[in-house]
């Protein structure tokens, strides 16, 4: 694959949820020629709906403006967890293609058949010639709309071929193939119509990739000062997954040091197994994970609390299990790992940092399921005169300000200090072995 070659003026680097929902609106009233989006859900509360009216609004401003939005099919069609009686995002949608003149188009994709087994987690934002790349949905907590927020991070790259790369994958794979349906109009497939569409779907899914076609100018020919390259990727399912890969090349390559990023600590076993070689041969590893509390499953009163709840618990044993296992590479110095946790916010930061040089952004979460089930992507970048780290560095401030180190095992809670419903949850657990099952598709 051809890489793609920027500066580092090139790429701008945001730090904090209000800092995500102002350039988003920014961006979309500013643009003029497209607007393509691709996240997991676009959802139907305040901050939802005030980006879907921008997006009508800056459609009836410029009316040759090519929007067009790609949600997982699954989510798009409910609210949040806990909200049985919600008609969905689906809802919204529907209503605002009533309201307006305009047209918009809101594609569903769906990776399997139901959410459990995969979801589409492709990221990226397109606006004319630069791509907003951002693990975050589109929601109120994302965009801090009230006191809690969802910390995630936000690059912004100008890039016309790259920017291009991501549009027409979008367009080949979902809308030239007519696989997805548009969420945003009355009529979808019906069950046995849209089974067909995920099995041919998915056929095309195991040979899709990015493609890149550079532009005749100075940045294409390789004139640019201090360049970092970029190689955008797709990850799908277990074999000839291109995005796992170039993951597990970039832990192997590592020759100094390693920062990993992830909200839920559940290495797949491969992955687990890298690290652990890295410490080995001398890597120094740091490992930034969110704390139970952090996580977006976590439920804070006992009485409130539903099975959907255990997920941060697992997670946390998962974590404890670890550092324990590999504690005397921490008393030498070779093992950081660093807990965040800020209040009721909560954390979804995902990539890899190494040498200082190689920055993978992705909203891969770093754990089985997104090694094997969902639709993932990510970008590699190069930086071979490190002149993106001053930016960098600000960012990782901003988030190791709320990252606590751990120093031994016995610092992280165990299932004693659990409260009763998530401690007797885990043993029953624990006693059916089914937490095996949960593992892989956490």
């Amino acid at each position: 694959m051809k890489n793609l070659l920027v500066s580092s003026g090139d790429i701008d680097i945001f730090s904090t949820p209000k800092e995500y929902k102002a350039q988003l609106l920014s961006l979309i009233s500013s643009a003029r020629q497209r607007i393509y989006i691709s996240a997991l859900y676009v959802q139907d509360d305040d901050a939802g709906r005030e980006v879907l009216h921008a997006l009508y609004q800056a459609k009836a401003k410029t009316s040759e403006l090519d929007i067009k939005i790609f949600v997982d099919y699954h989510r798009g069609q409910r609210g949040l967890i806990g909200e049985k009686g919600s008609l969905g995002n689906r809802a919204i949608y529907l209503a605002l293609a009533e309201q307006y003149q305009q047209k918009i188009a809101i594609y569903g994709i769906a990776v399997k058949p139901k959410e459990l087994f995969g979801v589409l987690h492709l990221k990226g934002m397109v606006f004319d010639n630069l791509l907003f790349y951002t693990g975050a949905s589109i929601n109120d907590i994302y965009m801090q709309q009230g006191a809690r927020y969802r910390l995630d991070r936000y690059y912004q790259i100008t890039c016309a071929p790259l920017a291009n790369s991501f549009c027409q994958y979008l367009t080949n794979t979902f809308v030239k193939s007519n696989l997805a349906p548009l969420l945003n109009e009355p009529n979808i497939p019906n069950q046995a119509q849209q089974r067909r569409n995920i099995i041919a779907l998915r056929s095309l899914l195991k040979t899709s990739v990015y493609k890149i076609q550079l532009a005749d100018d100075k940045k294409a020919s390789g004139v640019v000062t201090n360049p970092i390259s970029i190689m955008p990727l797709i990850g799908y399912g277990r074999r000839k997954n291109q995005l796992n890969k170039v993951i597990r090349q970039t832990i192997k390559k590592t020759e100094k040091k390693l920062l990993i990023l992830t909200p839920y600590f559940n290495l797949p076993p491969v992955l687990a197994r890298d690290v652990i070689k890295a410490l080995k041969r001398g890597v120094k590893i740091t490992i930034v994970v969110g704390d139970k509390t952090a996580n977006d499953f976590y439920i804070a009163d006992e009485n409130e609390f539903t099975t959907i709840g255990i997920v941060p618990y697992v997670y946390e044993m998962l974590l404890k299990r670890f550092v324990k296992r590999y504690q005397n590479f921490i008393d030498n110095g070779l093992l950081t790992i660093h807990v965040w946790q800020n209040e009721k916010n909560s954390f979804h930061l995902k990539g890899i940092i190494s040498d200082e040089r190689y920055h993978l952004l992705t909203g891969s979460n770093l754990n089985p399921r997104a090694w094997s089930l969902d639709l993932e992507n990510g970008l590699l970048l190069d930086d071979p005169s490190q002149g993106l780290m001053p930016k960098v560095s600000a960012e990782l401030i901003n988030i190791m300000e709320y990252a606590k180190p751990i120093n031994h095992y016995t610092e992280i809670e165990g299932v004693s200090d659990y409260p009763d419903k998530p401690k007797k949850l885990l043993k029953k657990i624990r006693i059916t072995q089914i937490d095996r099952i949960i593992k892989r598709f956490l």
